[in-house]
């Protein structure tokens, strides 16, 4: 429970929180690892392992980040005629590009506005000790 009003004191305990919490995720990582190489989990696992351990049952998801060129994917469906096949195998996501949205001719973005849903974020927090 917050209990000031002070904005010195609300960002030293936001400065406080943060350490307490890098510290928790590389303690728990640290952990993790432990875990990991006790079971002989494997840096490839693309998928999800359990391991007993007393009353626990622990499981481990892996997962491989894998990201795709698009330009260069095109280029060789094209080179290998497998085009036809790439809207089956790959998601197409159209991803806004908002400073070319924004200098664009409201001509342009007028008609396309209604394919855009926007909600606001959580704001993101930067606070430093000033020297």
């Amino acid at each position: 429970m917050i209990v000031t009003n002070d904005m010195s004191v609300l960002a030293k305990m936001w400065l406080e929180a943060k350490q307490k919490e890098k510290d928790a995720t590389e303690d728990r990582r640290v952990v993790e690892d432990h875990i990991k190489k006790l079971a002989r989990i494997s840096e490839q696992l693309d998928g999800t392992e359990a391991v007993s351990a007393g009353n626990f049952e622990i499981k481990i998801e892996g997962r491989i980040d894998r990201k795709v060129d698009s330009e260069k994917l095109q280029m060789l469906a094209t080179e290998s005629g497998l085009t036809d096949h790439l809207s089956t195998l790959f998601r197409w996501k159209p991803e806004i590009n908002m400073s070319v949205w924004k200098a664009a001719d409201e001509t342009i973005t007028g008609p396309l506005a209604g394919a855009i849903t926007a909600k606001p974020g959580r704001p993101s927090f930067k606070i430093i000790i000033k020297e």
